[in-house]
């Protein structure tokens, strides 16, 4: 084969790299500012509900309330997410603006009065609302635009959960199922590392999760601790995980669907939304499932949360269930906020259960159950798996370094296999390929030779 040598294809990728960073690099601090201020708003609001915990009663007032800003102001920017993966798809009409404060006031609100819902949501519409402020002040073309839009997930996502390599490959792999943009992967890095440093530099921290679980089992074989047993315990659980997910993501479906069909006015949805949640509330008789989930209240700190799903006895054999349930009723009635760290609250529960159940480590299986319902729920496995190290590998070093990866794979991959085809993202292109065309047709962006 003769050797043949362009400079200006060599030439080409340092020019790329050059003009994303330059533009990745203010959009990232941008982003990673506003999601710090989200972050420390919603400390703040959550203590709030804590002090004063008659303010669940005024849960349904606030989802009108909440409606109503959206009915008025926010139309365009209603779809939320979707609306940012569709733009990324066919760039058009493009995210608008008040997408980011709208989001940012309404998920406030949803916390401070108790419903049952995330922040992935609202950190990802801000960082696609602002980067589509940014590409419009920069005039950027439609392909341009789609990189950044990405860049904007990206950013979003890994400074809300200080996951930075996870929220790079995030905004790649949820896309669509078959083919990627990996031509974006240098701008969603960027902006994701920035966004997660600007975040830690404001002084937010997030929160941390320890695995005392060591590896018993070394192979000479592979170099690596491997334990079949445990593998097949993984396995056995990661299919009730990716269940879970699909339970999750198939109920928030039909009770929206319900919602639509038997309330016509929008306002009145989250109203007998949030009337709902005082009901469950009453039912179940805690609170253990409002908000987050990710701190314990000080007044009872015999709450369930994430980090209490890591101890042996730290979550009742329904407790997944529960904030399953919760979580549904919250978003599907037209409360803002995000699904993603009730996904973790759910996993990391019904992890807690199946560690009894299979006689496997407690701490580990909740770990893998925290990352694998999401997988299942996104249909992102490989960015959960890279998301299980980033987020145990500080507690947890010499076991990340070995046969947890592998076992976070496992879970990630076999829950995405057994969670169907349904997604918690709405988007008409995101989604399992059909089967007579395995990879999905959608537009493609120019990139430079030497990529």
């Amino acid at each position: 084969m003769p050797f043949c040598w362009d400079y200006r294809k060599h030439l080409s990728l340092p020019a790329f790299v050059l003009k994303w960073f330059m533009i990745s690099l203010p959009m990232g601090i941008t982003v990673g500012s506003a999601i710090s201020f989200f972050l420390w708003s919603l400390d703040q609001v959550t203590h709030l509900r804590w002090r004063y915990p008659w303010s669940l009663y005024l849960l349904p007032l606030a989802g009108a309330v909440s409606a109503l800003i959206y009915h008025h102001w926010g139309r365009s920017a209603e779809a939320g997410t979707d609306l940012i993966l569709e733009q990324i798809h066919q760039p058009g009409g493009g995210v608008p603006s008040r997408m980011a404060p709208l989001v940012l006031i309404c998920t406030l609100m949803t916390h401070l009065f108790g419903g049952s819902a995330g922040r992935e949501g609202t950190a990802v519409q801000m960082g696609g609302s602002l980067a589509g402020t940014w590409g419009r002040w920069l005039g950027l073309n439609g392909a341009d635009m789609s990189i950044l839009l990405m860049t904007g997930i990206a950013a979003g996502f890994g400074a809300v959960f200080g996951t930075p390599f996870t929220g790079a490959v995030f905004a790649l792999e949820v896309l669509a199922i078959g083919r990627r943009r990996y031509q974006a992967l240098i701008p969603c890095l960027i902006a994701s590392l920035v966004g997660d440093q600007v975040n830690t530099t404001w002084g937010l921290d997030h929160m941390h999760y320890h695995i005392a679980t060591t590896d018993p089992v070394w192979s000479v074989a592979t170099g690596m601790h491997w334990s079949w047993g445990l593998t097949t315990k993984i396995a056995i659980a990661a299919l009730f995980f990716g269940l879970a997910s699909s339970l999750f993501v198939e109920l928030t479906h039909v009770l929206n669907g319900t919602f639509k069909q038997l309330i016509s006015r929008p306002w009145l949805r989250p109203m007998v939304g949030g009337c709902v949640v005082i009901l469950l509330v009453w039912g179940v008789g805690n609170r253990d499932y409002l908000g987050i989930g990710e701190h314990s209240d000080p007044h009872d700190l015999a709450t369930v949360t994430i980090q209490s799903c890591f101890l042996v006895g730290g979550a009742g054999w329904f407790s997944w269930w529960w904030k399953l349930l919760f979580t549904a009723v919250t978003v599907s009635s037209g409360f803002k906020g995000g699904e993603v760290t009730p996904l973790f609250f759910i996993g990391a529960a019904l992890g807690n259960v199946l560690g009894q159940l299979l006689g496997a480590p407690v701490d580990l299986m909740a770990g893998l159950g925290f990352v694998a319902v999401f997988a299942g729920a996104t249909k992102t496995p490989l960015a959960c798996t890279i998301m299980a190290v980033e987020l145990f590998a500080p507690e947890n070093g010499a076991l990340l370094s070995s046969s947890f990866v592998m076992y976070a794979a496992v879970a990630c991959f076999v829950a995405y296999c057994s969670s169907g085809r349904s997604s918690i993202y709405h988007s008409p292109k995101h989604g399992f390929a059909d089967t007579k065309h395995c990879a999905v047709q959608w537009e493609t962006v120019p990139i430079p030779a030497a990529l």
